[in-house]
């Protein structure tokens, strides 16, 4: 997978939204995963210089250990120390939203991994757009066309079943879409396009408290994909569709494919 340039006409985004990024240092793939050198720079940093381009309030790193908040701290960002036994980093968005001043403002909060280096400013911006422009939904995230044989069938490349109807049965807006499930199978089955799931969400502030307040949901133990507790639950999912795929770093090959990206940077 390539790593590709963002091309999204913004219009006007909120500006009453905090991007948190959750990290911690247990990865089971790539151990330290957050603190991972890109070009001379922290991992965990890159995706915080870029949500700090998306031109929101100030990011908030959410660190599950002390490593990662003193190198946040050390190089000026904004940052909490949430409990390191929080099951996901849904849980620890919302345990830093607790916890610090930064967010009291905030009716939008973008969940933002902290493995997503090489993500454009505009996708954050993108995400934001359509939790604003979507009523009907509680929830936000972004999905990309399939592009290929081999992605239909990796169910680590999550798919996206979506709807262009609304849940009233309306149409929605031409570049609106509602999600009807996620999984990591090869659907929806026949002809037409198919969808993968970009993780990246933003959250109506109520709707995250009530998602981090909900049970993990059976189709969610599953499918291991938390998104489902929400649809399971009754909650709403806009997507938009974009052609940027940003490259999630889950082991050691997905980092060698970063740094090539970001070489120039040294």
């Amino acid at each position: 997978m390539t790593i590709a340039k963002a091309a999204i006409k913004l219009d006007k985004v909120p500006m009453n939204t905090c991007i948190v990024i959750p990290a911690r240092m247990a990865s089971t793939r790539l151990p330290g995963k957050p603190l991972a050198d890109i070009a001379g720079v922290p991992m965990v940093l890159r995706v915080a210089m870029a949500a700090r381009k998306a031109g929101f309030a100030e990011p908030l790193i959410a660190a599950a250990d002390k490593e990662i908040f003193d190198c946040a701290k050390a190089a000026g960002f904004s940052a909490v120390i949430t409990p390191p036994e929080l099951p996901s980093g849904t849980d620890r968005v919302q345990a830093a939203i607790n916890s610090s001043p930064l967010t009291k403002e905030a009716d939008f909060i973008v969940n933002l991994q902290g493995d997503l280096p090489a993500i454009a400013p505009e996708l954050i911006q993108r995400v934001v757009q359509v939790l604003e422009r979507a009523d009907f939904a509680q929830i936000a995230t972004l999905i990309a066309k399939v592009t290929s044989e081999s992605e239909k069938s990796d169910p680590d490349v999550v798919k996206a079943v979506v709807t262009a109807l609304g849940p009233d049965g309306n149409p929605l807006q031409d570049d609106i879409l509602r999600a009807l499930y996620f999984t990591r199978a090869a659907a929806p089955s026949g002809d037409g396009p198919m969808y993968q799931h970009i993780g990246i969400y933003a959250y109506r502030r109520d709707a995250l408290a009530r998602f981090t307040s909900l049970s993990p949901s059976e189709l969610e133990r599953v499918e291991k994909l938390e998104q489902l507790r929400a649809l399971e639950n009754g909650m709403q999912i806009a997507a938009a569709v974009v052609d940027e795929v940003p490259v999630g770093v889950d082991n050691p090959e997905d980092l060698e494919q970063v740094r090539v990206h970001f070489k120039g940077d040294e």
